[in-house]
């Protein structure tokens, strides 16, 4: 009896009084206007004189405001200030049906990813997108080596990036290598690069590793930027040349890829080259990485990042650990960059911004750290979310913020929290024993 009185006190606690979550709701509605008022309420952009002007926009202010403070009141009235408990089993529903899910879902995406060329052949900008999308499922699985497995937080990924699309094209366009040739020497000098990294931060954790790997990146970014009889300078390289079919160039004439096999010449040729090169590539990435995984350096990074102090009591040898997760990490994120590079035909520093790791970050943290196929699935929902929402400029970094905050709520551990171990333990085998 007093166990059903309490419960029904603390539910009937549990929602607030109609003014309490009128409060609550103003309050809110206050907050909000405060954060949107310089960011939506107030536009600049270039007059006919080229000053700046400044236009308001009132209404889509008063609109957003206005939705801050209905879903305020409706919470309040709902669920009081207690968290929110319908998204609990959402994560349970999800985590129990993983395995079975990833089952199906994994050769899905790949048979879908051999039939995009054929079912969007006459759509540029949807072969475009793909490759866009498996370039960044490569660099993702390539950070989540580092990230992932090894726990190791690296904020300057997009620097091995940089170096990878750098090498690539200073070594096709002074010394006339073909892309296959330059594609492992880019990985190689990337990997190289990843263990120059590793060296000064195998006693950092956490934060300082963070914000030693984001020095690191911005560091390569200002080299490639300053270096102008090297690199460019800011004007960057151009006129990087293009991979070819087996020494058949997709050019309109004798000799070219068309012409030798009676085929009528389409610029569409060389792109749907270009993603099956992409997709091969981004599974060669997840052969190997699934296959370090069950090797004892993949089991030592797996170790290494549930406690190091453990691992190392063990051991393991940590400093080589360590520096074999950023080398195997940066040179899938090179062999990226060589592809970038002969994609684009075009590179400058301003490709390799910060923003570029922390997309491949949020990519890796969102869909899973350490989940192969969560990395691939966030990569396809963030990039295809940004073009889904190009009509929506101004709003689709908001909708992404707000995904990615009801992500972290609901779902902590990413879209695919739950993975295969790398290593099972075989049953004992002992004497039966007989029956009592």
């Amino acid at each position: 009896m007093r166990r059903t009185k309490a419960v029904s006190t603390k539910a009937a606690t549990t929602a607030l009084p109609f003014a309490a979550a009128l409060k609550d709701a103003a309050l809110a509605a206050l907050v909000a206007f405060g954060l949107f008022f310089f960011m939506i309420g107030l536009y600049t952009d270039q007059g006919p004189t080229g000053a700046l002007v400044v236009t308001t926009r009132f209404e889509s202010l008063t609109i957003l405001v206005g939705v801050v403070f209905v879903g305020s009141f409706a919470r309040a009235l709902l669920f009081g200030r207690e968290p929110i408990r319908f998204g609990s089993k959402l994560p349970a529903w999800i985590g129990g049906r993983a395995a079975t899910i990833g089952r199906f879902a994994g050769p899905a995406l790949l048979g879908f990813a051999l039939l995009v060329p054929v079912l969007f052949y006459d759509n540029r900008y949807l072969l475009d997108l793909g490759i866009l999308v498996l370039t960044y499922v490569m660099l993702g699985w390539g950070l989540n080596i580092v990230v992932g497995l090894a726990g190791l937080l690296d904020l300057g990924y997009v620097a091995f990036y940089a170096v990878g699309a750098y090498s690539y094209a200073l070594l096709a366009t002074h010394f006339g290598l073909s892309f296959w040739i330059c594609l492992p020497l880019a990985g190689i000098l990337a990997a190289f690069w990843g263990v120059m990294l590793g060296f000064p931060v195998l006693r950092l954790r956490g934060d300082y590793l963070a914000i030693v790997t984001l020095a690191f990146g911005e560091i390569i970014r200002l080299v490639l930027l300053n270096w102008q009889s090297f690199t460019g300078g800011p004007n960057g390289i151009s006129s990087i040349p293009r991979p070819s079919f087996f020494g058949l160039p997709f050019i309109d004439g004798e000799g070219g890829f068309a012409e030798t096999l009676g085929l009528e010449f389409s610029p569409t040729h060389r792109v749907v080259f270009l993603f099956y090169v992409i997709l091969a590539l981004a599974l060669l990435t997840n052969w190997v990485t699934l296959r370090l995984r069950r090797l004892p350096v993949g089991r030592a990074w797996e170790a290494m990042r549930e406690d190091e102090i453990a691992c190392r009591s063990l051991g393991i040898n940590t400093t080589n650990t360590k520096l074999t997760a950023f080398a195997m990490g940066a040179m899938f994120g090179g062999v990226a960059g060589a592809f970038f590079a002969t994609r684009q035909g075009f590179i400058s520093p301003e490709s390799f911004a910060f923003g570029e790791s922390a997309l491949v970050l949020a990519i890796v943290v969102l869909g899973g750290m350490g989940s192969q196929l969560g990395v691939a699935v966030a990569a396809l929902a963030m990039l295809g979310g940004f073009e889904l929402f190009r009509e929506f400029e101004q709003y689709r970094m908001l909708v992404f913020g707000f995904a990615m905050v009801a992500i972290m709520i609901w779902r902590p551990r990413g879209l695919v929290s739950t993975r295969e171990p790398s290593l099972h333990l075989a049953d004992r085998k002992g004497p039966a024993k007989e029956p009592a």
